[in-house]
């Protein structure tokens, strides 16, 4: 499986999200995750799926040392002492001592930043995370968020997509040898009716999503993490995720799409 390294951590570069998965959906479609091959969970406090999300990784047969785990903290418990606790509610509905990755999930200018990266750094410390970030933070917050840790901050996530230029975040986080990862990956679906994108994919026997995918792993220090409510779409995405494993052992990645003025755009 192709991975992305950055500071001291490896984090699988192609993930499944869980926003809007709620209760069983969220619990069914986590399984059958893991069970297609993904080793990398996004989920947050925000979503409201947490226990679903520890149940179906407990319920798994795939050892939880094998599996990365991503959630975020909401900005409203951001004040020290609230956001420690809120990380403790979090630890207990996931049913696990400490999560791969611990993300602030939106900036909140109502409480200081020095506050929150504190916050956060105590909670790496206390090895309940064993790696922090942040999510949703331009350029300039992420050089403050850096210059207030203690502790190397290894992820800003944010939505990236082929209609949304995130070229000044993501040299930000090349300057702090930080990876970016790409939330709605697939622009909510728009990618489906794109006529670039699907000539592209069917030159190439592909379907929208998979070829998406591949020019966003492909990327320097960038992880995906789409997300489906139909085990129909995560099966496509299954066969995207082996085939990428594939080209990682033989290391060939066919040159599929490539991107021009922000746009996808198919090779002679």
């Amino acid at each position: 499986m192709k991975t992305v390294k950055t500071n001291s951590i490896t984090i699988p570069a192609l993930g499944f999200g869980t926003w809007a998965l709620k209760e069983n959906t969220a619990y069914n479609m986590v399984r059958a995750a893991l069970d297609i091959g993904y080793r990398h969970i996004d989920t947050a406090q925000m979503y409201g799926n947490e226990e679903e999300v520890g149940r179906a990784i407990k319920d798994s047969a795939v050892d939880r040392n094998d599996i990365f785990l991503t959630t975020k903290v909401w900005p409203d418990r951001f004040q020290k002492g609230v956001f420690q606790q809120s990380v403790q509610d979090s630890l207990r509905k996931l049913q696990t001592e400490a999560v791969d990755l611990l993300l602030l999930h939106w900036p909140n200018p109502k409480v200081p930043l020095a506050e929150t990266i504190d916050a956060l750094n105590e909670v790496k410390q206390k090895g309940w995370a064993h790696a922090i970030g942040v999510s949703n933070f331009t350029k300039d917050l992420l050089a403050q968020a850096v210059s207030l840790s203690q502790q190397p901050l290894a992820i800003n996530q944010v939505e990236y997509h082929p209609y949304l230029d995130q070229s000044i975040v993501m040299s930000a986080c090349q300057k702090y040898d930080m990876a970016l990862t790409a939330y709605c990956p697939i622009a909510r679906g728009q990618v489906f009716n794109d006529p670039v994108i699907q000539a592209v994919a069917a030159r190439h026997s592909k379907s929208p999503a998979q070829i998406t995918l591949h020019w966003l792993i492909r990327q320097e220090h960038v992880i995906a993490i789409p997300r489906s409510m139909k085990q129909n779409t995560q099966q496509q995405i299954s066969i995207f995720l082996i085939l990428t494993l594939v080209k990682t052992i033989c290391g060939k990645f066919p040159a599929w799409p490539m991107i021009r003025d922000g746009w996808l755009i198919s090779l002679n």
